[in-house]
């Protein structure tokens, strides 16, 4: 090395730039230079750039003695590569020459960070473009969606390439505009596997799996990724037969071949073939173990998404934020709330963002498990919220009974600018029925077309049957059903039975539940609706005479259970359950309460006991109902005061209820009970629902 030479076209890097150790030893030579051409200086450069050194690639920059325009351009190329896009500016504006590369870099830099007007304004100034510069200004447009702005600046392009051809035809198709692409497609001068693929892509979006088949078969070559569009298509149409050909006969697959088929399975129901899968893969990711956890979630069954959760983490997996909302889903079937929790506390440690999509599953899993404040702090603290977290709110507050909050919260997402779809509907009308807000609930349904062109489906109708059901106006509701707009569904019948279950309305049952015979015959649980308004009415022969038509269709009455969770233990129970190891404990309770109960004004209400009996044993049956079993437990399982929480598959009945508001009162405890419809919060001998449920 030679100190403190100059030579023309040369640069002098101090050591200190290009030598690390010179930082750390005080004793080191300070001044030593190295001597290297600007050539080298460049590449150095480019490299501590593509490296992320960008503070080491501008030490080389500021001590090179001269600098050409391949030096200003890796520069301000090594700031946009590193995000720094302002300092690429700046350095963009020092450049004393510039050339057609320097301007593409900038260019590239302001489509990178999403600044697509700036982006604009600098290719309208540059005084040189090539075919790079109009691809980049292209993909800015296509990027933002600006699918006309792309086509106008295709049509005025001096020159194209494949790269140029591609991106237009892949917009097109990804928006499901297949004539315009193909016309595009079909113009090309040269076609690479990119240019099929999109094609392929694009039908099989729409749904035109022939068109996309008859493209498949017509590729000169293929690769993995023309393969793995085609073998999508099928799955995302539910057509895992073809899928599961096509899958066998490809000649390479990557990882994501197999978790395409993985989903399918998944989707279609067949969980067991999709593990099967999954346990043959040569390798995994995330989307390969979030799939099987979604596929375990969609289908109920929830403990093995958890189960499989923890060999994922086992598996030194990191899981992403669909992950995260395929649990939660997990949890709010199970309603595991302190599985939820953490979840929830896991995604914290991970800085996990609460965007909408993972916010929102948040949202669900607390309220329905049962705290519906907690799901609103998670409301409050979502960054960006669309759509699917108001929706979710309104949907929780909607379940717990919360009418006028529900309706608040709409209001508040009218002022946001935030469209409402068919869903917030759906929630809307239910917390309306919930709260017997019945001329809201009118009101909003009238709206839905009116006001935001949305058609009501057979799940709106459905809600305003029930709406009017519940209120008793049983003539009117059947009146909405004759003169729906769509065909009536089961879902409709279905509301008009319950409210005739509720209201005792033997002959409007009747006609409900013979429709609902004709649509859903496997059904067991119409059957016991309209046995049970017979029985309600001491109409014995018509019960039998639908218990004798369940038998002869081989159809079982589905039990009524509840069950509760204890440290992250759900106990199950049944009527009359004595199977739980502490039933002598819980039967002790229970006696106890009974007769608390009593000497306050308790009466247990026989009626609902829909079994030809003596009195006596009516009371006794009532006793054994399975919420009063499960609470029982809890209050021997829980601490002093802490909230009790129930889970019922069926309504609840109106002496549990009744019962439920007694027991608050006299442990001093707040009980949650979710039924089959809408949670009950009980505490110091009233409802949260007042009594309209």
């Amino acid at each position: 090395m030679i100190k403190g030479l100059h030579i023309q076209h040369r640069c002098k890097i101090s050591t200190i730039a290009v030598n690390p150790q010179h930082r750390r030893n005080p004793n080191s030579q300070r001044h030593k230079f190295d001597i290297v051409d600007v050539g080298s200086c460049n590449a150095m450069i480019t490299r501590h750039a593509k490296n992320g050194k960008i503070q080491d690639a501008r030490l080389v920059f500021d001590n090179m003695s001269e600098r050409d325009v391949v030096s200003w351009t890796a520069m301000v190329s090594g700031y946009v590569q590193n995000g720094r896009i302002e300092d690429a500016r700046q350095l963009f504006h020092q450049m004393p020459e510039r050339n057609v590369v320097s301007w593409t870099a900038m260019l590239s830099g302001y489509v990178r960070s999403g600044r697509i007007e700036e982006a604009r304004c600098l290719f309208e100034q540059m005084p040189e473009r090539n075919i790079i510069s109009w691809n980049i200004m292209l993909s800015a447009y296509l990027q933002k969606g600006r699918l006309e702005d792309a086509h106008r600046l295709f049509d005025i392009m001096p020159e194209r390439n494949v790269v140029s051809w591609n991106a237009i035809v892949a917009a097109y198709a990804r928006k499901g505009r297949m004539e315009t692409a193909c016309a595009f497609f079909d113009e090309m001068p040269e076609r690479d596997v990119y240019s099929w693929t999109s094609m392929v892509a694009g039908y099989c979006q729409s749904g035109r799996l022939e068109y996309a088949r008859q493209m498949f078969d017509k590729m000169p070559e293929k690769n993995v990724v023309s393969w793995n569009a085609m073998l999508a298509g099928y799955t995302q149409n539910s057509r895992i037969e073809d899928a599961r050909h096509l899958f066998d006969k490809m000649p390479e697959r990557d990882v994501a071949s197999w978790n395409s088929i993985i989903t399918g399975y998944a989707q279609c129901g067949r969980v067991e073939e999709a593990r099967q899968l999954f346990d043959i893969m040569p390798s995994r990711n995330v989307v390969s173990w979030t799939s099987m956890i979604t596929a375990y979630a969609q289908t109920e069954q929830g403990e093995d998404a958890l189960k499989f959760f923890s060999q994922m983490l086992r598996d030194r997996v990191k899981p992403d934020p669909t992950t995260f909302t395929s649990l939660l889903r997990a949890c709010t079937s199970l309603a595991a709330l302190e599985e939820g929790k953490q979840l929830h506390e896991y995604m914290i440690k991970l800085g996990i963002q609460l965007d909408s999509f993972v916010g929102s599953a948040l949202i669900s899993m607390y309220a329905k498990c049962g705290l519906i404040e907690d799901a609103r702090l998670m409301f409050d603290i979502i960054l960006n919220r669309d759509v699917v977290s108001w929706n979710a709110m309104i949907a929780g507050y909607a379940q717990h009974g919360f009418g006028n909050e529900a309706l608040k919260m709409f209001e508040e997402l009218q002022q946001t600018g935030v469209k409402p779809n068919e869903v917030t509907f759906i929630g809307i009308l239910s917390a309306c029925s919930h709260a017997g807000l019945v001329d809201e609930g009118l009101h909003y349904f009238n709206s839905m077309y009116e006001d935001y062109c949305i058609t009501p489906r057979a799940e709106h109708h459905a809600c305003i049957i029930d709406l009017l059901g519940r209120a008793g106006r049983l003539e009117e509701a059947k009146e909405f059903v004759n003169k729906a707009t769509c065909e009536p569904n089961s879902s409709m019948w279905g509301a008009l039975l319950g409210a005739c279950r509720i209201h005792g309305n033997r002959e409007l049952g009747k006609l409900a539940a013979e429709q609902l015979f004709k649509l859903e015959p496997e059904n067991s649980g119409r059957y016991t609706l309209l046995s049970n308004i017979y029985a309600a009415e001491g109409r014995w022969e018509d019960v039998a005479k639908v218990r004798l038509m369940m038998k002869d269709r081989g159809l079982k009455k589905l039990p009524g259970c509840s069950w509760t969770v204890v440290k992250s233990r759900v106990h199950v129970f049944l009527i009359g359950d004595r199977s739980h190891a502490e039933s002598e404990n819980i039967y002790s309770v229970l006696e106890n309460l009974e007769a608390q109960m009593k000497l306050v004004g308790y009466k247990p209400n026989t009626n609902f006991v829909l079994h030809d009996v003596e009195e006596e044993l009516k009371q006794h049956i009532l006793s054994q109902h399975s919420e009063k079993l499960a609470i029982a437990f809890g209050l021997i399982s829980t601490p002093c005061g802490a909230t009790i929480r129930i889970f019922k598959n069926l309504r609840v009945c109106d002496d549990c209820h009744t019962a439920t508001k007694f027991i608050s009162k006299i442990v001093k405890r707040e009980i949650v009970v979710r039924d089959g419809s809408r949670f009950h919060h009980f505490k110091d001998g009233l409802c949260s629902c007042g009594d309209y449920w």
